[in-house]
């Protein structure tokens, strides 16, 4: 059958997947809203297949302090496709074509958001993290050394940091003092930090400047992963750099960080934003002491506004049945044909949309 439907709960998914979902402890429950719904359609349309066509599509986080997974939904006329794990904390589309096909698919997402904000004044009671979920957000990848200059320079960042809370922080607000948002960064940057660090050169987009927080999280000890995902909606926080204009939402793709606390469990931060508020919020080149991005500043260290969804905490992703090389992170829709991998952000070859509303 090559038209399939997927409209079901997290408890069961079409084809007999089925993923249990982590608790959500007292701890880690945010106080800030009660939750909000939003419908995500993500149509994708190659518009010059060649053979066997292969599409990948990220797919939302199942259940999180943050984030509930109501309902998938996912139309494919012409060829076949599936939800698949490929990863912990990272589900996904794989779509496949054959030769002569029209490649298009629509992917409907229901999920349930609410702001998350962690106490840091006082210990709270962590949510279950095991040991080797904790190990494996402090190794290195390819784009998140933590030998080298990023030791060398967590070392420096943490020097006079007690405990992990204080390390982190420092982390953050060195990320804050030192990096720059570059508008001419393409789509959301790459993350490559050890260049970034042995360049000089501190300035990118989201993906970059969360992931140096990471890394450099990652290299003074502390487990952390980058959250990538989508913004969905404007923002309540007064800036409107930091939320959507619109329905469409096809460019506002936005990667994220968490950290790991002893006394708190994961905790949301997000530097990135503090240097978009910077260069974008109007009239625009704000200082770091305007009361605008001092607010921000101080908010985005333990706390997310929610109009955003998240997708998966994944690097260095694997596409399943793909010929080409792993991506650096699955934030955006991704494509092959016999004639090779296609550019996420070309839309002459690969035409896609994501649309979000409240409902």
């Amino acid at each position: 059958m090559n038209r399939r439907r997927f409209l079901q709960r997290t408890s069961a998914l079409s084809g007999g997947l089925a993923f249990a979902l982590p608790e959500i402890t007292r701890a880690q429950e945010p106080t800030a809203r009660s939750w909000q719904t939003f419908e995500i359609t993500t149509h994708i349309e190659i518009l010059k297949p060649a053979g066997v066509t292969r599409v990948w599509v990220p797919v939302s986080l199942q259940a999180t302090p943050f984030q509930k997974t109501m309902a998938q939904t996912l139309h494919c006329e012409a060829g076949t496709a599936s939800i698949v794990k490929s990863a912990p904390g990272l589900n996904l589309v794989a779509a496949e074509f054959p030769p002569g096909a029209k490649p298009a698919l629509t992917l409907t997402t229901r999920v349930e958001t609410r702001n998350w904000m962690v106490d840091l004044s006082a210990p709270g009671s962590p949510g279950r993290a095991t040991r080797s979920e904790l190990d494996a957000y402090l190794r290195p990848t390819r784009m998140l050394p933590t030998d080298g200059i990023v030791k060398q320079r967590a070392t420096e960042i943490t020097k006079a940091a007690k405990t992990d809370l204080e390390k982190a922080r420092a982390i953050y607000e060195w990320i804050v003092e030192n990096t720059y948002r570059n508008p001419k960064t393409r789509g959301c940057g790459i993350g490559d930090i050890r260049f970034m660090l042995e360049s000089g050169d501190l300035g990118g987009k989201c993906a970059d400047l969360n992931a140096l927080f990471v890394g450099l999280a990652r290299a003074a000890g502390l487990p952390a992963r980058d959250v990538y995902g989508l913004r969905i909606a404007p923002s309540s926080m007064g800036c409107k750099s930091l939320g959507v204009s619109s329905e469409n939402v096809t460019k506002a793709q936005h990667c994220r960080a968490e950290v790991y606390l002893t006394a708190h469990g994961w905790v949301p931060v997000d530097p990135a934003d503090v240097r978009k508020v910077v260069l974008e919020e109007p009239p625009g080149h704000l200082s770091l002491q305007d009361d605008a991005v001092k607010r921000v500043r101080a908010r985005l260290f333990g706390s997310w506004e929610m109009n955003w969804m998240a997708y998966n905490y994944s690097q260095d992703v694997a596409l399943p049945g793909a010929s080409g090389p792993p991506v650096h992170f699955l934030m955006y829709p991704q494509a092959e044909t016999a004639e090779g991998r296609l550019d996420s952000l070309d839309p002459a070859s690969f035409l896609y949309q994501i649309t979000a509303r409240s409902t």
